[in-house]
């Protein structure tokens, strides 16, 4: 299960009868390499501000039907203060493509809330090499930027004006600064195809990703993609899967546009080899404005009654709460 071809990736994402297998086996092998804990990360978007265009997106700078936000330096903290004070041990900030948050900005953000004593993830888009390691000095720990595909023609089609090649070199960056290095894809872009699918799981073995998200696409009636259908849930279950099978020790969520398309689809994923969950602790009416796609589901408004929910359901599959930071089993990170 080390050195699947592509050709036998290929051949797992068409083949429907081994469907089953391939959750079970992910299942396996997530219990043998990481456990039964599930970690729990804090999300807040403090910025729904984007200077990318990205088809897919709601969040793009085209969409002018947006009400945009950015959270101040005070909000940032006071965010983090209360996912602390719920018990999170990781916090992770993520927002569109604003420059508005100078370097210093963040760097204060960063130190500021490490003084929490919880692990940091960035979700901030490409940035220069100086930056990420300014950010990585503040005191981050994982840094997530997704390719969303490998297929490069496809790459330049879903991101105008963006150079796939820079998206590569940020990766090797934020690896060779000594980040854990998330990475991930989108599953059900138009003209995608399996072969591309299995393209994106080599990848992540490649660069030796840290963390992988996966999620199907969810078209957004504002964006150029508005008449196309849905990715196919199964379909992304079996890249993540699949990802799991190969990656074996990596950190996997159950993303939450896996439950937007189906209900408990993040029971499922965790079932099928993930091992993370990233609640939205951003404030209920801030929340509602971080529009990627539609329908997002955001449980409970309360953020107590929001996490005591997933617990419940982690602890109905047999699963527990990790106290832990987190980091990858094994990795140079792990405290």
């Amino acid at each position: 299960m080390n050195n699947y071809t592509k050709k036998e990736i290929v051949d797992l994402l068409k083949d429907d009868s081994q469907t089953q297998w391939i959750f079970d086996t992910a299942d396996g092998v997530r219990k043998q390499y990481v456990g039964d804990n599930i970690h729990l990360r804090a999300l807040i978007e403090f910025s729904n501000i984007c200077k990318n265009n990205c088809l897919y997106c709601g969040l793009r700078c085209a969409n002018k039907n947006v009400e945009r936000y950015r959270l101040t330096e005070e909000e940032i903290i006071s965010h983090a203060q209360k996912a602390v004070e719920l018990g999170y041990k990781t916090i992770v900030l993520q927002g569109g493509e604003d420059d508005f948050y100078s370097k210093d900005i963040l760097c204060k953000i960063i130190s500021q809330i490490k003084n929490f004593d919880v692990a940091v993830t960035l979700s901030l888009g490409e940035k220069t090499f100086e930056e990420l390691k300014a950010f990585k000095d503040a005191g981050a720990d994982r840094y997530l930027l997704r390719i969303e595909t490998t297929d490069k023609n496809l790459y330049k089609k879903m991101h105008p004006y963006m150079d796939y090649n820079n998206r590569i070199k940020c990766l090797e960056n934020i690896k060779k600064l000594g980040y854990e290095v998330g990475t991930g894809c989108l599953v059900g872009l138009p003209n995608q195809t399996f072969d591309s699918l299995a393209e994106d799981i080599l990848f992540f073995k490649e660069i030796e990703a840290d963390m992988i998200g996966i999620g199907p696409l969810i078209t957004h009636p504002q964006t150029p993609l508005k008449d196309e259908c849905n990715g196919d849930f199964n379909l992304s279950l079996k890249v993540m899967a699949l990802t799991r099978i190969l990656l074996k020790d990596i950190n996997i969520p159950a993303t939450t546009a896996m439950e937007t398309l189906v209900q408990n689809g993040r029971i499922l994923a965790l079932q099928s080899g993930a091992n993370v969950i990233m609640p939205n602790i951003t404030d209920f009416e801030v929340r509602k404005k971080y529009e990627i796609y539609p329908n997002k589901n955001t449980i409970l408004q309360d953020l107590q009654e929001n996490k005591s929910k997933i617990e419940s359901l982690i602890k109905s599959i047999g699963r527990t709460v990790s106290n832990e930071y987190g980091f990858r089993k094994g990795g140079k990170n792990e405290r």
